[in-house]
């Protein structure tokens, strides 16, 4: 008995690869390692993290912890209704989006130059990572005083620009604290960047890329055409973890502006709700809405980069 098969069906099946027993070996072997790591993990985080999800349901002040009260979600309503919770979320997103956008074109010029380099490849590399050595609390103090407007070198060196002069409080106004908060944290965290893309630069082909240039490929084209798209796994990982770090930016405007001129953010608000008005049950609300907004963020980036890495070790 002869079976058919539609055009549709058949087309179907050809664009389903099969897997190979490679993949399927190291699938395993993969689930094997991180799987003690991740039990840690569950370990660690399972018990603050349902913690904060049964104290995000009660009305609960620590000044008066006899005065507990359980409210189901209203907490939530409260957070999600407040005008300052939009507020803050999108001085959030600005911040990161922002960031990583400048940290991912920078970062990938430092790690084009790391590559590259042959004299002093150990030195440069090393004093490019200087920034992201230091603490992130030392580094914001010394932005602070980048950006101040007594002693600060930022308007003596740069007074040349019409929009800056000697008497520019950077701190007085929304943008300009954010202008400085932004900067402290690209100068910070760029050199994590680099460091991930420049991994991926060392998977990029020398073969391929000497091949576009024989067939009269410009630097652009092969930028585009082979170096960026074989590139698409470490751009997707060092985004993600910037974005999901960057999402969470706390030291930096808790040192330099303490969320003054309206620049809080998520993690600040909550920080704000827990330890100075002592709002326990709201403050876990907002931590449980801020840990969700991160997975969601993650899955986001995720889908957007859809990174086949069985096609990225050559067996799609």
């Amino acid at each position: 008995m002869t079976t058919l098969t539609t055009p549709a069906a058949s087309s179907a099946a050809s664009k389903r690869s099969p897997v190979s027993d490679r993949s399927i070996a190291e699938n395993r072997l993969g689930q094997r390692l991180i799987a003690p790591a991740v039990i840690l993990m569950l370990i660690v985080t399972a018990w603050p993290m349902v913690r904060a999800l049964y104290l995000s349901l009660f009305r609960y002040r620590l000044t008066t912890p006899d005065d507990r009260q359980f409210v189901w979600f209203r907490n939530y309503l409260t957070v999600l209704g407040d005008g300052l919770f939009w507020r803050v979320t999108l001085n959030t997103v600005i911040i990161m989006v922002v960031t990583v956008a400048v940290e991912l074109v920078v970062g990938f010029v430092f790690a084009m130059v790391m590559h590259r380099i042959i004299f002093a490849r150990g030195v440069m590399r090393t004093s490019i990572l200087i920034p992201y050595g230091i603490i992130t609390v030392v580094s914001a103090f010394a932005w602070q005083f980048t950006f101040s407007i007594n002693n600060g070198w930022v308007n003596s060196w740069f007074d040349w620009l019409p929009w800056i002069s000697a008497d520019t409080n950077w701190y007085g106004a929304h943008w300009p604290a954010m202008f400085a908060i932004m900067v402290s944290e690209i100068w910070k965290t760029t050199p994590f960047m680099s460091l991930l893309l420049l991994a991926g630069l060392a998977q990029v082909s020398e073969d391929m890329l000497e091949a576009a240039q024989v067939d009269g490929a410009t630097w652009w084209q092969r930028l585009f055409k082979v170096i960026l798209p074989n590139m698409r796994a470490a751009i997707m990982v060092a985004v993600l973890f910037r974005a999901l770090d960057a999402f969470r930016i706390f030291d930096n405007i808790y040192v330099m502006t303490k969320g003054a001129q309206n620049t809080e953010s998520s993690s600040f608000l909550t920080y704000r709700q827990v330890i100075e008005q002592f709002q326990l049950g709201m403050g876990s609300a907002l931590s449980v809405l801020l840990f969700l907004t991160v997975l969601l963020l993650a899955f986001l980036i995720v889908r957007l980069f859809r990174v086949d890495l069985a096609q990225a070790r050559g067996e799609g």
